[in-house]
This record gives C-alpha cells, sequence and structure tokens, in this order.
C-alpha cells in the first residue's frame, strides 16, 4: 500500500508571510492537522502544526498584554514559527515506511513529496482509517484475539478453517508482533505473534469454544451483534 493512496489529496497549502493568526484560522475551521509552507515554485519550505498554532493563540491570550495581542493578530508570521525543513514522505513510499518513519520521529502528519512538490499530506487521520479498514470497524465485524503463538506453516489455514467450519466467514487475520497497548496483548516472548482473526458470524460463542478445544489461547472475544 503505496502512501498517494491513502494521503489527503490536493491539501492546503501557505506561503512563509502569511499571518499565523491567518493560519490559525485556517486551521481551525477546515479542522487540519498541519498546513506545509511553500514558496512561489511550490517548494516545501517548513510545516506549521494545528498543535504550534493553538499553543501561541493561548499564550497571547493568558498573557492579557494589548501588545502581546496586537503583536500576534498584525506581525507574527508563520515563518516565525514554522518547522523548517520538515520530515517528509515520497508518494511511493510504502504506508510501513509511512509508521516506521512516524514511530521513530514521534512525528503524527507527514508532507508527501512528487518530484520535490508537495502534492499531498498524511496524518493522524489517515493512519486510523487505514486501521480502521484492517479491523473492519465499519463493517462491525466479529473477531478473536488469540494469545501469542509461533506462527508455523499451516496455523493461519487452520484457524481460518476453524472458523469456517463453524459458520463463520473470515474477513480477514493478522499476525501481529510488540504491541504498546494492554500488557495482557503486548506479549512477544521467542518469536510468539499474537493472531487477531475478524469474521462475520451468527455464533461467535461457538467458535471461540472450538478455537479452545483446538488448544488455543483466546485473549479476546469481540461479537459484533452483540
Amino acid at each position: 500500500m503505496k502512501v498517494q493512496n491513502w494521503m489527503q489529496n490536493n491539501p492546503h497549502t501557505i506561503n512563509s508571510d502569511m499571518l499565523v493568526s491567518e493560519a490559525k484560522r485556517i486551521i481551525t475551521e477546515e479542522n487540519l492537522h498541519a498546513l506545509p509552507v511553500v514558496d512561489d515554485n511550490e517548494k516545501l519550505r517548513g510545516m506549521v502544526t494545528r498543535a504550534s498554532c493553538l499553543r501561541d493563540a493561548h499564550f497571547v491570550a493568558m498573557t492579557l498584554d494589548i501588545n502581546e495581542f496586537n503583536y500576534y493578530n498584525e506581525h507574527l508570521k508563520v515563518k516565525d514559527i514554522m518547522v523548517r525543513n520538515p520530515a517528509t514522505l515520497d508518494a511511493d513510499d510504502t504506508m510501513e515506511v509511512c509508521l516506521e518513519k512516524g514511530r521513530d520521529l514521534g512525528i503524527g502528519q507527514f508532507p508527501v513529496l512528487k518530484d520535490d512538490k508537495v502534492i499531498g499530506v498524511i496524518s493522524a487521520n489517515e493512519i486510523f482509517n487505514l486501521a480502521a479498514h484492517f479491523l473492519g470497524a465499519w463493517e462491525k465485524r466479529s473477531g478473536v484475539t488469540l494469545a501469542p503463538m509461533i506462527i508455523a506453516p499451516g496455523v493461519i489455514g487452520k484457524v481460518s478453517d476453524i472458523v469456517e467450519a463453524n459458520g463463520g466467514e473470515v474477513h480477514a487475520i493478522y499476525p501481529i508482533g510488540e504491541n504498546t497497548g494492554n500488557s495482557k496483548l503486548r506479549d512477544n516472548v521467542g518469536g510468539k505473534r499474537k493472531l487477531i482473526v475478524r469474521f462475520h458470524a451468527k455464533d461467535v460463542p461457538c467458535i471461540c469454544g472450538s478455537l479452545k478445544e483446538a488448544g488455543f489461547e483466546i485473549l479476546e472475544c469481540v461479537d459484533a451483534l452483540n
């Protein structure tokens, strides 16, 4: 999956001489996470984030100083607060690269470039939508999370066969390694991985029971119909 297929296309961009107060207005009204700053040749020069705009506006409001307020509204420019030379992604990068880079850098949004021009933005919103598609959140899929195991050849097929033998319609199976959430779900010892199974079924308890009988430990069971 490439970034260009999940990003926001034709993003709002601003120039470095725009007032911060105007950038804040755009970010707030359009509910954006960030605005790429470009020059007249559409080259990326920086990035202004929602957090930085709101932080500066909050600081000015808290000072109750008319001079600070006037300076913010009439003089403070985007180039004074923008992140210069921000981290970027290429349109042909994969979503795996996006996720890894975001994790390593602690960044929640990236300008997306093609031929050195900004063609999109990808942020936590797009990552959330990607996760929702994988998990079938909009389809109300049922599912189970199986305890960490060695994913040997045939294991995924066996799990799928059990679900379908009990009337389930398998939609997705994901082996998942380390997780930073609930400690019970975080174990990743000796190369073992959890197995997340998403399906449609009328009798989820029956499927869970059959998986347990086959020797699989169930950490979570979600019945979308109940």
